[in-house]
């Protein structure tokens, strides 16, 4: 009995002394995991939204006109016109606007789907395995929704920076006031709903499409990583498919957001989109410079998802040392 009293403690010392130690490093590492993840996510939005400011300027600019359809010919006549009359650097106004958005947006994004696809891969049992096709769809959708939530407001001052003369609006904090003053708060979520409703698809295909190429090229190549240039073509793959099934949503989010310095008035998502098909048709209306889109979405995404992963395992390696990719 004596012994017994005298031995337990010893045993339990040895069992919980692993235990405590363990839980700092567990937490050290699962804070340097999300963090490398908000900085490689921020750079790849800087860096992708950068190469393609001038074409998305001229997207935003066609988007909220009413006029008939988008030819690739108008669209680089408008850009060359731009520079013309404005300048070569005025082909990235609003860019500003786009990194204060983008940046977070992106930082958002990339973590929020590394955490999502931690938590299903938990739920779903797949933990440390690749998930199955609509978990993953659903990271994506999850990760992409929780980027639009928190950083809207940015997302239409960038709006109404593109289509406005450098006049109207002096800085990304004069658009704020001015919406403010003029228009009121609410103004500043306008066309909320159409974004959430278009980044479900948009965000959930493209993060879809991108994991399910790297597993199928795993599979396939017998190579555990794919290199930077198919990396690229399967980001591409993946910006094409994930915004062409969201597109008509997102020239109605643009049409409700610029509406204001336009001279229309649109009051919900499905008005707007009725008033968009009878005045320019379904195809030219809801699809207006979509052509547009399919040369600077894939490039955007396909770079996007690059830089990520490369930054991710460039992170990895600066702190684990040489051997570890993703």
């Amino acid at each position: 009995m004596g012994n017994g009293v005298r031995e337990g403690p010893v045993e339990f010392q040895r069992d919980v002394e692993p235990v405590t130690a363990r839980i700092p490093a567990e937490d050290n590492q699962e804070k340097k995991k999300v963090l490398n993840s908000l900085m490689s996510g921020a750079l790849a939005g800087a860096v992708a939204k950068t190469a393609v400011a001038p074409l998305d300027r001229t997207k935003i600019m066609f988007q909220g006109e009413s006029r008939a359809g988008v030819s690739p010919q108008e669209a680089y006549r408008l850009i060359y016109h731009t520079y013309l009359s404005e300048g070569f650097w005025s082909l990235w106004r609003g860019n500003s606007a786009t990194m204060v958005r983008v940046v977070p947006y992106a930082a958002i994004q990339f973590c929020a789907h590394e955490e999502y696809k931690q938590i299903l891969g938990n739920y779903y049992g797949f933990q440390g395995k690749a998930l199955t096709p609509f978990p993953r769809f659903i990271a994506g959708s999850l990760a992409g929704t929780t980027a639009a939530m928190v950083t809207y407001p940015l997302d239409m001052v960038r709006a109404r920076m593109a289509v406005t003369p450098k006049e109207m609006y002096s800085s990304i904090v004069h658009v704020f006031i001015r919406i403010s003053r003029e228009e009121g708060l609410k103004t500043l979520y306008r066309g909320f709903t159409p974004t959430i409703l278009g980044v479900i698809p948009y965000a959930g295909l493209s993060f879809f499409t991108y994991e399910t190429l790297k597993k199928v090229h795993a599979e396939h190549s017998g190579r555990a990583q794919p290199s930077p240039p198919e990396r690229l073509l399967f980001g591409a793959c993946a910006g094409l498919i994930g915004q062409s099934a969201s597109y008509p949503l997102d020239v109605v989010r643009r049409r409700m957001q610029t509406a204001g310095v336009l001279g229309h008035t649109y009051s919900s998502v499905l008005l707007t989109m009725q008033d968009i098909v009878r005045e320019e048709g379904l195809v030219r209306g809801l699809y207006k410079g979509l052509s547009m889109n399919w040369v600077k979405g894939p490039i955007a995404v396909g770079i996007s998802f690059t830089t990520f992963d490369l930054t991710q395992i460039l992170l990895r390696k600066l702190q684990h040392g040489p051997g570890l990719e993703r």
